[in-house]
């Protein structure tokens, strides 16, 4: 007699016997297809902090896509007879608002894109642009940013925001990994929290009176709302034009008169005008920040979690003196 645990495995034998023998008659019969695993979803991300928020919450059920890649500006960019092809293949896309990706209408209605649409900074509470002297350039109309700071990547509340919006697009573009998304999701959320936790506390041991630097343009002013850093951009909220006088003597003089102790270089924007800005003011150069783009895999900032604890190291080592 077989004991039940002999019979048990006997069992589990013959069942995998008879799956074999099903498959293999299955691809030997005409006309009978073997079940095919679903294809990922096809995500066209339009800069690529988002493509990584996208992966985050996606995971292996997405396949993303950059428009604009890593250390490219957004800014300035200008779309592709190629960039029109990938998006009228996507499934999915995700943009950012507020201006921010203002080529993505027009790309998305010339290349014939049915794609579901994903803005993700819906829902927030965006910063109005700044409006003092000669700090707010208009810069073409592909990138007008409107009445409002579209940065908005450099808060981690907002990104939250970020992450849900993404996820029901995703699940909207997929029912079936609904669960997946929405455990990844969550998953990432905590890790959010987590960074914004570490980030608050690095940055608390800045001395009061040394919390101001200078970058190129006015990425960080989220950044600075959330943890009482002041980071000052040289021009407005793009890079698509050059400081002009009166915004280098503007910053000059706010940075003398509170002794700006760094100039921060950034990963999107020419390092002559920081150096042109440490060399007026007597800071010296703090490093780059990363504002508007990721680096590839081999830089310090391949994701967003990345890029904000680079952020905050480099400019907590720069203030804290």
């Amino acid at each position: 007699m077989f004991r039940t645990d002999d019979m048990k495995q006997n069992n589990i034998h013959l069942s995998r016997r008879l799956a074999l023998g099903l498959i293999l008659a299955a691809a030997m019969m005409p006309g009978l297809a073997l079940p095919q695993a679903k294809e990922p979803v096809q995500v066209v991300a339009s800069f690529s902090i988002l493509a990584d928020l996208a992966k985050q919450v996606g995971g292996d059920r997405v396949r993303v896509v950059s428009l604009v890649g890593p250390n490219a500006d957004t800014h300035v960019f200008r779309a592709t007879p190629q960039d029109a092809k990938i998006v009228k293949e996507a499934d999915l896309l995700i943009v950012n608002g507020l201006g921010f990706d203002g080529f993505m209408p027009r790309l998305v209605k010339s290349s014939g894109s049915k794609a579901r649409i994903v803005t993700a900074s819906n829902g927030l509470n965006p910063l109005e642009k700044p409006k003092s002297g000669g700090h707010d350039h208009g810069h073409g109309h592909a990138h007008d940013h409107g009445k409002h700071d579209p940065h908005a990547w450099q808060s981690i509340d907002a990104v939250k925001i970020y992450v849900s919006n993404i996820r029901d697009g995703l699940i909207a573009a997929d029912k079936e990994g609904e669960a997946f998304f929405r455990a990844n999701a969550e998953k990432y959320l905590a890790e959010l929290d987590r960074a914004k936790t570490e980030i608050a506390a690095l940055l608390a041991s800045i001395p009061r009176d040394n919390r101001l630097g200078i970058v190129n343009h006015d990425s960080f002013r989220y950044f600075t709302r959330d943890f009482g850093i002041r980071i000052e951009g040289a021009r407005g909220l793009s890079t698509e034009t050059e400081p002009s006088a009166q915004d280098i003597a503007r910053i000059v003089r706010a940075a003398r008169e509170r002794k700006a102790k760094a100039v921060f270089l950034e990963n999107v924007a020419d390092p002559r005008i920081a150096e042109k800005l440490a060399k007026e003011t007597g800071a010296r150069l703090g490093g780059t920040l990363y504002s508007d783009a990721l680096t590839d895999e081999k830089g310090p900032a391949p994701t967003y979690l990345a890029l904000m604890r680079h952020n905050a190291k480099t400019i907590a080592e720069a203030l804290k003196d």
